[in-house]
């Protein structure tokens, strides 16, 4: 019977894709007006969409909180809308007159897209709008935990672009996401690219299966605390980045690193905005169900603080905002000092920057090179500091992660999918758009010669014809001389006679 379901998803997979490539022929021959009324639609429809979405992705996967799904659901539908729609992405679209280059903009083809279950509807309101802007088509395998709440996000891309005048299937999200269903999907022949947001053993099957791929990695976050930080509005900018969704978000805050000077009234102030501190038997209490033998433990993803306490054994206030425990190890062996999606941070104390440097390094090192790092502080030389020397592709300074890295509180472009570079085995380190969806073609047109050598001159005294012929070969090449060819060879018969009556 098994057989027979992986059969079905493997054959739907085929399917989809072979509709999304003759979708994506049709979509391809339409004109850059066309194409911005149907992203335009199309983020009309998230936008109006934004608040049943997000209610049915926390009923169907037990994460987060429904205001904040819709947030993000809107995040997509207007900032990042905004973002793109002005973007050129058919046809010539850019011309430098100086080097005489021409850019043309041409579609990769399909897409296969992963899609997790911490984020389902957002990511894939998110994909198809990139998609459809650099006019590809894309096949959504969605999380099998967040199925329903994604397809349905996928038929009110595929409404909207259709009544907006783009062609049928070229919007596709499977019902049988299966590992095998995914697997085909990712290595089959009409796959162009695959764009993977999702666990690590999902983002290298990606790199793995032999198509180009924009893989995401962990974001193990650590946050530095300097000195110099306006500590509450560092406190309040954590409480809201790392509370918002109840932590889904792969670039919220994992753990606090602050200095010991500024230690005491940090505490103070993140307990007067309700951050419970975990005594030791709580701690250790909490500890034990963060994570499974597989990694981080599915059953405390998104949940409230009263939530995660209630599985562990332990009471917590029910005005708890987020829960903290103090720790000085890093390592697997300590689960604080790991990824936790949800609302609990560890706290770390150093003596100084160069000190909150290296913890720094040692968090992102254990499952976020590459993702984000925040800092809050004054001290501009330590904010350049911390931006050379760390290995992560966005430094979030001075406002919370979460919204930092996505884009929403920063100038960072807005995205759903940040790339780790070469820190965290991706293939760049920018947030992902339209722009990395394209092939780029240059028409380029010649400014200059190439310089060449010269052919060599016989030397030989006997063979004069042949010196005065490679001569004036060598003249009329570099133009100057401002005669034909037969006026010169008038004047070498000319010559050659004289040399003979001589």
């Amino acid at each position: 019977m098994k057989l027979d379901s992986d059969l079905q998803a493997i054959q739907e997979v085929r399917k989809y894709l072979q509709e999304a490539k003759a979708a994506q022929k049709l979509l391809e021959k339409m004109t850059q007006p066309q194409i911005d009324a149907i992203v335009s639609a199309m983020a009309e429809a998230a936008e109006q969409q934004a608040e049943r979405l997000g209610a049915m992705a926390v009923h169907e996967t037990g994460f987060g909180k429904v205001a904040d799904k819709r947030a993000k659901n809107l995040f997509v539908a207007r900032d990042i809308y905004a973002a793109i729609k002005d973007m050129q992405t058919v046809g010539i679209i850019r011309k430098d007159n100086t080097r005489q280059v021409w850019e043309i903009a041409q579609p990769v083809g399909t897409i296969a897209a992963i899609i997790p279950s911490t984020n389902p509807t957002s990511t894939v309101l998110f994909k198809c709008l990139i998609a459809l802007k650099a006019r590809n088509a894309i096949v959504i395998s969605p999380h099998p935990s967040a199925l329903r709440c994604s397809q349905e996000s996928a038929a009110v891309m595929r409404d909207a672009a259709e009544r907006a005048g783009a062609p049928p299937g070229l919007i596709h999200c499977l019902s049988h996401p299966t590992l095998e269903a995914s697997g085909e999907l990712m290595r089959h022949k009409l796959t162009d690219l695959i764009l993977a947001t999702g666990g690590t053993a999902m983002v290298k099957a990606a790199y793995s299966s032999g198509k180009p791929a924009y893989g995401v990695g962990p974001g193990n976050v650590p946050v530095y605390i300097h000195r110099s930080a306006n500590i509450p509005s560092a406190v309040n900018h954590i409480l809201q980045s790392k509370t918002f969704d109840y932590g889904t978000i792969c670039a919220s805050e994992q753990a606090l690193v602050v200095d010991q000077a500024i230690k005491p009234y940090l505490i103070q102030e993140l307990q007067r905005r309700n951050a419970y501190f975990l005594n030791k038997h709580e701690k250790q209490k909490i500890a034990s169900i963060l994570m499974t033998t597989k990694g981080m433990n599915p059953q405390i993803v998104g949940q409230s603080p009263q939530a995660i306490a209630g599985k562990a054994g332990i009471d917590v206030p029910d005005s708890a905002q987020m829960l903290i425990a103090e720790e000085a190890e890093v390592g697997h062996d300590y689960p604080f000092s790991m990824e936790k999606l949800c609302p609990v941070l560890a706290l770390y104390t150093v003596n100084d920057w160069q000190e909150g440097c290296q913890k720094c390094i040692q968090l992102l090192s254990l499952g976020g090179l590459g993702h984000t790092l925040g800092i809050h502080a004054e001290d501009q030389a330590i904010i350049e500091a911390f931006g050379l020397e760390k290995p992560a592709s966005r430094i979030v300074v001075n406002t919370g992660t979460t919204f930092g890295g996505i884009g929403a509180t920063t100038g960072i472009f807005p995205s759903m999918t940040l790339g780790c570079g070469t820190f965290g085995n991706n293939i760049t380190s920018d947030n992902i758009g339209p722009q990395h969806l394209l092939n780029i073609k240059r028409v380029a047109f010649g400014m200059k010669e190439m310089p060449l050598p010269e052919e060599p001159v016989a030397t030989n005294s006997d063979d004069s014809s042949q010196v005065a012929i490679q001569v004036v070969d060598r003249l009329i090449k570099t133009n100057q001389l401002g005669i034909t060819r037969e006026e010169v060879a008038q004047i070498i018969r000319k010559v050659l006679t004289d040399m003979q009556l001589s």
